[in-house]
């Protein structure tokens, strides 16, 4: 029982600096990290929006995208 008791002690006190570590030291390239994931939405975002107003205002342009990506 007491062993058990500070084996988890003893995980929970890695697990805390590991959080330290993580978002402590590295944060800038954890900060870097999610800028890059919301800029990588953004771009994606606004692809989608491009591909449907040229899907709805010239069809076969859109088919010609479509067959260059897909090879």
């Amino acid at each position: 029982m007491l062993r058990t008791l500070f084996t988890v002690g003893i995980v929970a006190l890695l697990g805390l600096v590991a959080l330290k570590l993580v978002f402590g030291l590295l944060g800038p390239l954890v900060a870097l990290l999610f800028w890059l994931i919301g800029l990588a939405v953004k771009v994606l975002l606004l692809g989608a929006l491009v591909y449907l107003v040229l899907r709805f205002v010239s069809p076969a342009t859109a088919e010609r995208i479509e067959r260059a990506i897909r090879q």
